[in-house]
């Protein structure tokens, strides 16, 4: 079998810009390179040149239809596939594909979530043509990347905000560019490079758990005799059905042209990662929502299912997505990077402060990008961080900053006074601590590392947010210093006054401690431990004048997301209590009268023989006496699902899901898990952890 050239089969299924180099003629291709990279809008004469050469391109693929391939606000993609053919008026068809076709696409937009940005009855919806993101062609349909919007123009998706957030950005870091002395810089690009966590598991023990199956997590389940206990399986050679399922995952990504580089085992039974190459924070959110589709797709060819649940086992590590956050210049150079001459450590202090201080202002901002059902479940567990949003930079660029603000060089050996006349700034080591892997927000080199992004996310959520409160930082900074007489002098007030303001949100230690827990409440840190505790911020007036102002998000489109992602909460709990319900009724209330009258047979056979039965007396009365508090708390759920309906109000029902219904199906779920313990092998209601965490057995 012939070894696969990844250069031969890299970007193969992708109209990328080498592609449009090749079939374009030069004015078009260069006007699509200006739609791309400056926002210069398209002609339509220009628009139908590339979609007549994107037409054949992807007929020559294999494609018979096309899709404006959208991002709604329900957390998945969508798309709508229209085939290339027309008829020709003689009975046989032509293969039509034009410039409206490509630029711009309308759907029925009435059951996407608004959070009442429309009425139900306003229909209407469209898609529009993203030349920052490229086309490319999987299960012979076109893929046109596109951002979704209602009539009237506002935002129905995650896409818009991001690409809003990413040019807010970009006007004022160029801004600071120029005080700096820098003309040349055009274009300065938010990068992400995203860690994929996932489980396998095998597909036959998931079809046998309904709350797998409606929920993407256990609802109920013992603790393993093992578990992660042993750190086994960690970095652990991979077994060879999912080396296959890696294998074919990576050349399929590949020919889409995603840069999928490292895939190894995680920390629990069954958990894999996946890691990708920086690109432009828009680019990366697209592939990672594809990624995530074809590891799904990928895994039922192999008889295996994808979990992407933030916690689908209890007792094991869950799943995050490490959102690894950078800045690039059209020229090449990384801002986080420290750099090597005085100069640039001057611009690099000042976009790291510019983080710091965002980070610290819009603590709320960033707990609202990962507030979800599932990631509540993760947060504060031994494998993420807390939900206490908290910076980590290093022992070596901490101790830097404090020297700047006490005014001498960082050496242990000299108090030499210091100001920022940039050819007294010490050099900065690029990367010279360890990393802590508490941290919600580390520095890392020359990036930042979000760690608190669940896997099951969309990482423009987060990524947007990142961009506009950084934008709004510089653009701070930029007013000030713009201002000054002096640059250096300004600049070094800046800094120091800068870092002695928000270095509260600086932490080293463990955050997993509860003296941390302490010492951020004397500080001020937001705990906000929820969904439901977070999302009442994302309208917070401070919030509202972030977003309008630089013009990401408008006042309803802000309250409309608060609604959206509030009633996603409710309507997610509710689908799992109404899960545990059934199954503690059609299936676990079966399983344990089984068990039970099977007990009851071997105590009276054995008193008919006048043997003891001590064993299975204490095991009866004991299950008989939990099944007792099952069944109380069976009718408790019922009653209070009943009584879910009655609010009508989203933060209403938020607040009772969280308060209620997660507590009934927590204390069913002891109940459940405790009877399992005792419950034999063949009268299990269900696949154990026992059976579902190492169902991948070679």
């Amino acid at each position: 079998m012939k070894a696969v050239e990844i250069p031969e089969i890299f970007g193969t299924m992708v109209f990328s810009d080498k592609v449009m180099k090749e079939r374009l003629p030069k004015e078009a291709y260069d006007a699509v390179c200006k739609a791309r990279d400056f926002g210069t809008p398209l002609t339509y004469d220009y628009a139908k040149i590339v979609a007549k050469v994107m037409k054949t391109w992807a007929i020559e693929k294999g494609a018979t239809h096309f899709t404006h391939w959208f991002q709604p606000m329900t957390g998945i993609t969508a798309e709508k596939h229209d085939s290339f053919i027309e008829p020709d008026g003689t009975g046989e068809v032509i293969m039509k594909f034009n410039e409206k076709s490509l630029v711009k696409g309308e759907s029925d937009a009435s059951s996407f979530p608004s959070g009442g940005l429309r009425a139900t009855f306003e229909a209407r919806g469209y898609t529009a043509w993203d030349p920052t993101s490229y086309a490319f062609v999987k299960d012979n349909s076109l893929y046109i990347p596109t951002a979704f919007c209602s009539y009237g123009g506002e935002a129905l998706d995650k896409k818009t905000p991001l690409l809003r957030s990413m040019d807010a950005f970009n006007k004022q870091a160029l801004r600071v560019l120029k005080l700096f002395g820098d003309n040349e810089t055009k274009k300065v690009t938010p990068t992400v490079g995203a860690e994929q966590e996932y489980f396998l598991i095998d597909k036959t023990v998931y079809e046998k758990r309904m709350d797998l199956v409606h929920c993407g997590r256990t609802l109920f389940g013992a603790r393993p005799a093992k578990g992660q206990e042993l750190e086994d399986h960690y970095y652990g050679a991979i077994k060879s059905r999912v080396s296959a399922f890696m294998k074919d995952l990576d050349e399929e990504l590949w020919k889409l042209g995603v840069y999928a580089k490292t895939k190894h085992n995680e920390v629990a039974p069954g958990q894999h990662e996946l890691a990708c190459v920086f690109a432009s924070s828009n680019i990366t959110s697209d592939q990672n929502q594809l990624t995530m589709e074809i590891m799904k797709s990928i895994a039922n060819k192999h008889g295996l299912v994808c979990l992407l649940h933030e916690k689908p086992f209890k007792t094991v590590s869950g799943s995050g997505k490490h959102n690894n956050w950078s800045l690039s210049t059209d020229r090449g150079e990384n801002l986080l990077d420290p750099g090597k001459t005085p100069a640039n450590n001057a611009r690099f202090l000042l976009f790291l402060l510019a983080v710091i201080k965002a980070v610290d202002e819009y603590q709320d901002l960033l707990r609202i990008s990962v507030a979800t059902a599932g990631n509540d479940h993760r947060l504060g567990a031994s494998e993420a961080p807390p939900a206490i949003i908290s910076m980590y930079l290093g022992e070596e660029l901490e101790g830097i900053l404090e020297s700047l603000e006490k005014g001498v060089v960082y050496n242990s050996k000299r108090k030499e006074e210091l100001k920022i006349g940039l050819s007294a700034l010490p050099p900065i080591p690029k990367d010279s601590t360890d990393r802590n892997r508490t941290s919600p927000f580390a520095f890392t080199g020359n990036k930042f590392e979000f760690r608190m992004v669940g896997s099951s996310a969309n990482i423009a959520c987060p990524n947007f947010i990142i961009n506009t409160i950084v934008a709004e930082e510089l653009c701070v900074f930029a007013d000030e210093l713009e201002k000054a007489k002096d640059f250096n002098e300004a600049l070094d007030k800046l800094l120091k006054r800068t870092y002695t303001e928000h270095k509260r949100i600086l932490f080293s230690g463990n955050n997993y401690a509860d003296s941390w827990r302490r010492e951020a409440k004397r500080r001020g840190l937001l705990n906000l431990k929820t969904t439901v505790d977070a999302l009442p911020y994302y309208t917070a007036e401070k919030n509202v004048k972030l977003f309008t102002k630089h013009k990401v998000l408008s006042r309803s489109e802000i309250y409309s997301r608060m609604e959206i992602l509030l009633e996603n909460y409710a309507n997610i709990i509710h689908i799992e209590a109404l899960t545990a319900l059934d199954m503690a009724r059609k299936e676990i209330t079966p399983a344990v009268i089984r068990y039970e009258n099977f007990l009851s047979e071997c105590v009276i056979n054995k008193e008919k023989l006048n043997v003891p039965a001590t064993l299975e007396r204490g095991v009866l009365t004991t299950l008989s006496s939990l099944s007792e508090e099952f069944a109380v708390i069976i009718e408790r759920l019922s009653n209070n699902l009943d009584a879910y309906n009655l609010s009508h109000k989203n933060i209403t029902k938020a607040k009772y899901c969280k308060n209620t219904l997660l507590a009934d199906m927590e204390a069913l779920r002891e109940v459940v898990d405790k009877m399992e313990l005792i419950t034999g092998k063949g009268y299990t209601a269900f696949p154990t952890y026992e059976d579902i965490l190492y169902s991948v057995k070679y």
